[in-house]
């Protein structure tokens, strides 16, 4: 099995699939059956692998969770709790979900010094990353006004309770919801006695175990640009993990030109305008999908050397970077840890 991963924003992906599994099959020499299913939720694609005796886990069950959690993280459904607490003025009680979202990105926006921040979404909006069109980019005099509408430390978790200090403060989590969906599913994997399952959404993607009956590691293609001057989307690297997941962020796919500038869709939260450094793609390795999925976006944006710092100080992550030097070259970095799940061709 393989699976591509490359980037998305929450409800809105591409993911590339090679050799990935699509019916149920029965293995002869054991009682173990591998079962295959996928979908569209979230605004892009997912797929489910386990290895067990009987079907544990339903298509439905999964459609069922995915809908659940987008009617409380979507910024694209107006009725969602998130949509909600942007539309107030002082905040919502949250549900499960938002919680558990907020509650960690809060903490990644304190480990990060603010680089990672779920209330960017005004600026998201105004540079068009949003569910809503533009037609003209923003000026510096609306960057600015936008300015005093971003900032973590406008909200507070007061019991069940989501509060904002500032009116204009709204949320954004495609940065890390889609990561919080997976292990949501994974989760639900385990309850059901599955012990060996690949769950993928929208290419960020947690694996337990093993492929059966022969006990092979799953492995897991890494997207990227190639070196000649198309550009194309090729397989870059290939890794094996037994436990553990994956998440990337990148620019090369989701970006737009305007007066033959290339804007990346990462929008620094302390400035206003998108990242701009040489980082093209980060691969995030972690215990789970929530966890990878918020800092993967944050090492974009603080480029190769302080996102390899950032590292070294802070245990439970790894990282693959690929970045463009000043030559144009397209070239790849992993940490140590990283570097052990490289599989050897």
């Amino acid at each position: 099995m393989a699976i591509t991963l490359n980037r998305k924003c929450f409800f809105s992906a591409v993911i590339a699939i090679t050799a990935f599994l699509s019916s149920v099959v029965t293995f002869s020499q054991s009682n173990v059956e591998k079962f295959a299913f996928g979908g569209y939720a979230q605004g892009t694609t997912y797929h489910i692998v386990y290895y067990a005796d009987k079907q544990r886990v339903s298509k439905q069950q999964v459609d069922s969770i995915l809908t659940k959690i987008d009617s409380s993280l979507s910024i694209y459904k107006s009725y969602s709790l998130i949509s909600q607490f942007n539309n107030s003025t002082s905040g919502v009680r949250m549900d499960a979900y938002l919680k558990t979202v907020v509650k960690k990105s809060i903490e990644i926006f304190h480990e990060t010094a603010g680089i990672f921040d779920i209330t960017v979404f005004p600026l998201v909006s105004a540079w068009g990353f949003g569910p809503v069109r533009i037609n003209e980019l923003p000026d510096s005099a609306e960057i600015k006004d936008l300015l005093s509408c971003v900032g973590s430390n406008n909200i507070k978790i007061e019991g069940e309770m989501l509060v904002k200090h500032v009116p204009c403060v709204k949320l954004d989590v495609n940065g890390i919801a889609q990561g919080y969906s997976v292990d949501l599913l994974a989760n639900f994997m385990e309850k059901n006695g599955i012990h060996n399952y690949l769950v993928e959404i929208g290419g960020e993607l947690r694996v337990n175990g093993r492929k059966q009956p022969g006990g092979d590691l799953m492995e897991i293609g890494i997207e990227g640009p190639s070196n000649d001057t198309s550009g194309e989307p090729i397989i870059r690297r290939v890794v094996q993990i037994k436990t553990g997941a994956l998440t990337t962020s990148g620019s090369y796919r989701k970006y737009f030109e305007k007066k033959k500038k290339l804007n990346a869709h990462l929008i620094n939260p302390m400035t206003g305008y998108p990242f701009q450094n040489e980082l093209i793609g980060v691969t995030v390795y972690a215990k789970d999908a929530i966890t990878a999925d918020g800092y993967d976006n944050a090492l974009m944006g603080m480029g190769l050397e302080k996102a390899l710092a950032f590292i070294k100080k802070h245990r439970g992550i790894e990282a693959y970077f690929i970045y463009q030097d000043g030559n144009g070259n397209i070239l790849e970095k992993a940490t140590p840890g990283f570097d052990k799940l490289i599989k050897v061709l």
